[in-house]
């Protein structure tokens, strides 16, 4: 059976960030998935059943087409993954739907700087490999509404007493998932530095939340195209707790 295909899009329209390079490289070297990356929003205009997943990476701006628009909807309705990457909360403003696709928009973040993220759930692929508390450097976004208010599952959260300049409080989720129609979505707000895709524990939250966001069954195929090989075995839905 083939591996399951990624379509990774990283255009920006606003901020670029220098790490997408490594990211892409990344997510090949996983060797869980195919990868098609790439910046054309012309991608989107097209059937996009073939994907287990799409990823956008530290995308910004506006970045689709309103055709572009549709299909991703209708992909995420009928059964696709979706994950979103650090900056892809900085993306897609002006269209309501991306906002309640992914949980949050982003508001603000403090300097570069070491942190601590708590794990709030082991009992997922993204995070239970990870340690009770995470040491890790970022930029610590802060989101214009928390999206636990939305009932995300948060996974991991932000321990704003161990950097400077947090804007959240007490209950800063950083990174979460949560079920969109027949759709999975998976968010991280970590990811801002080149040098964060070579950790391997990041690299293994990554791995995970993308596994689990391309595994949500079989579904009919979305946007008219073919049925998507190598898709991944079904496993739960993002319930909170």
């Amino acid at each position: 059976m083939p591996a399951p295909a990624l379509l990774v899009y990283t255009r920006t329209t606003d901020y670029r960030h220098d790490s997408i390079p490594a990211g892409v490289a990344a997510l090949r070297a996983l060797g869980d998935f195919t990868v098609d990356a790439t910046e054309d929003p012309a991608a989107f205009e097209e059937p996009l059943g073939r994907y287990a997943a799409v990823v956008l990476l530290s995308t910004s701006g506006e970045v689709l087409t309103p055709a572009g628009r549709q299909r991703l909807a209708a992909y995420v309705e009928a059964g696709g993954g979706f994950v979103g990457v650090h900056a892809a909360a900085c993306t897609e403003y002006d269209w309501p739907y991306y906002g309640e696709l992914l949980g949050a928009r982003f508001d603000r973040h403090p300097a570069f700087q070491p942190g601590r993220a708590v794990v709030e759930d082991h009992d997922h692929p993204a995070t239970r490999h990870l340690p009770a508390v995470w040491e890790f450097t970022d930029e610590w976004y802060d989101f214009r509404t928390n999206p636990r208010a939305t009932g995300v599952r948060v996974l991991l959260s932000a321990d704003e007493s161990s950097y400077e300049g947090g804007g959240m409080g007490p209950d800063h989720p950083l990174a979460w998932c949560r079920d969109q129609g027949a759709g999975r979505v998976f968010y991280t707000a970590l990811g801002h530095a080149a040098e964060a895709y070579g950790d391997p524990a990041f690299r293994a939250h990554l791995r995970g939340g993308i596994s689990w966001a391309a595994g949500a069954g079989e579904q009919v195929s979305p946007g008219g195209g073919p049925p998507r090989p190598g898709r991944l075995p079904p496993g739960p839905r993002c319930r909170t707790k």
